[in-house]
């Protein structure tokens, strides 16, 4: 197939690729991170994007082409590029919420420790589980069904086809619910057995009472979090496992009802 590399229809549509490749490079969860140089992301976005061009088969309408046209249909795309980064993203918020809930509960609510991803103060296991899920992320090759649901988007959704009318948003907020229950799923032994710990040093606090439970607590909790944690690891990666793996059936859905 012959490409214009120079004319202006050419140029418009590689544009709107861009746009969308960029937006949804931007808001994964590996490049979310600060310390991901902008340079990066960007390069490869337009690498990425040099790549689709000659792929895929797009035009643009005359009225897409003209000024203000071209304006929305880059807005869309960059829209629908963070849309598809925060469905990704929406597994990561779930494992951060519950580690957040354990920290607090084994009594690390003043841990916190500086994630560098966020340039921002996080608590220290809730840092822990993200980093776990962004190492299953990258071992599953998860990066790659992302691309490869971002090849198929331009069949599934041209440019500046944008429509919020459908059920996109019903879906959304559907999935944004269930990554609660993910969250507490992801914690749920802990959560109990430290629950059953401080209900028993509460009836020993009643029956003993010179008993310090308050200081007692402390490292029994901890101890029975982080032994509980470390056994759950791999009930932890399956769940993980089956969440990544249907994120293709969740983004191809969204791109669909769009």
């Amino acid at each position: 197939m012959e490409i214009e590399l120079f004319s202006m229809q050419n140029w418009y549509v590689f544009l709107a690729i861009l746009a969308r490749m960029a937006s949804t490079i931007g808001s994964l969860p590996i490049f979310t991170s600060s310390q991901a140089a902008l340079r990066l992301r960007l390069g490869l976005a337009v690498a990425i994007s040099l790549v689709l061009f000659p792929v895929l088969d797009l035009s643009l309408t005359p009225q897409q082409m003209s000024p203000v046209g071209f304006g929305l249909v880059i807005i869309r795309e960059s829209l629908l590029g963070l849309l598809l980064g925060f469905v990704t993203q929406l597994i990561f918020f779930a494992v951060q919420l519950g580690g957040t809930i354990v920290g607090y509960q084994m009594g690390f609510a003043a841990a916190n420790i500086l994630d560098p991803q966020h340039q921002q103060q996080m608590p220290l296991l809730s840092q822990f589980q993200n980093v776990f899920a962004i190492l299953i992320f990258l071992a599953l090759n998860i990066h790659h069904i992302i691309l490869r649901v971002m090849a198929d988007s331009y069949r599934l959704l041209p440019p500046g086809g944008l429509d919020f009318s459908g059920n996109a948003i019903p879906f959304l907020i559907q999935l944004t619910g269930r990554m609660f229950v993910l969250g507490l799923q992801l914690v749920a032994p802990v959560m109990i057995v430290l629950m059953l710990s401080m209900f028993i040093l509460g009836i020993m606090s009643r029956v003993f009472s010179q008993l310090q439970v308050f200081l007692l607590s402390f490292p029994i909790n901890i101890a029975l979090a982080l032994i509980l944690i470390g056994l759950s690891m791999e009930m932890v990666l399956l769940l993980l496992e089956q969440e990544f793996f249907g994120l293709q059936q969740r983004l191809t859905r969204i791109l669909q009802m769009l």
